[in-house]
């Protein structure tokens, strides 16, 4: 009989619950009338960057989205009036990005949807030690070097 891969395992089980709550979660906010998750998270980091907002490139590392998503997305997002984009004045190769107050305004009305969902479709399946525990690990897969290593 082969070993078991829990690494494998806890990789398969990791991309499926990411899958199924995201979906839920996405749901229970549109059903709301919240904007996307990918603009709340964008929101968030905006936010919490403060007014002078931040680099498009920062925005992309700070969301799970790549540089050309996040562009597009930005650019909606100022079409809806929740954020402002502006050129910087000393590199014309970069642009900034802030929340705006009607985006502060929407990230309020939608963080108490969200946070509900998060606890009805991932937090409640858990005890305080299993979310412990499944938060130390993926942070220290996060945080690793994502460099190729030859292993």
């Amino acid at each position: 009989m082969a070993d078991r891969d829990y690494g494998l395992e806890a990789w398969r089980a990791m991309l499926l619950a990411h899958k199924a709550a995201l979906q839920a979660i996405e749901s229970d906010v549109q059903r709301d009338g919240r904007v996307p998750l990918t603009w709340y998270d964008v929101l968030l980091e905006l936010k919490a960057a403060g007014a002078e907002g931040l680099r498009m490139r920062e925005v992309a590392d700070r969301v799970v989205l790549s540089r050309t998503r996040v562009s597009r997305l930005v650019d909606d997002m100022v079409r809806a009036g929740l954020v402002h984009k502006t050129p910087d004045p000393y590199d014309g190769r970069v642009s900034w990005a802030a929340i705006t107050e009607e985006g502060a305004a929407m990230l309020r009305a939608t963080a108490p949807v969200y946070l509900r969902s998060i606890h009805r479709r991932f937090s409640v399946y858990l005890s305080d030690e299993d979310a412990q525990v499944v938060a130390e690990a993926l942070r220290k897969v996060a945080q690793q070097d994502h460099g190729v290593d030859g292993d």
